[in-house]
């Protein structure tokens, strides 16, 4: 039996996916909340974070992450 595999970091693909946005300006959004969690530039955003800035919600996020 396979193990599912879940991560808590998101990436900008993922974003593109999530918001149909680009992937530069997914990469922006990244930035955005690297600053305003005053995270350094090599520090991971976890999805968490991604949700609590873009006021989605985690369950209509992970099935597009991992579906």
């Amino acid at each position: 039996m396979k193990a599912i595999t879940k991560r808590i970091c998101i990436y900008p693909k993922d974003i593109e996916r999530i918001t149909g946005k680009s992937y530069r300006q997914s990469t922006r959004i990244l930035k955005a909340i690297r600053k305003s969690n005053n995270k350094l530039d090599n520090e991971f955003v976890t999805i968490e974070e991604f949700c609590q800035y873009t006021g989605l919600k985690i369950e209509q996020v992970e099935p597009l992450i991992f579906g």
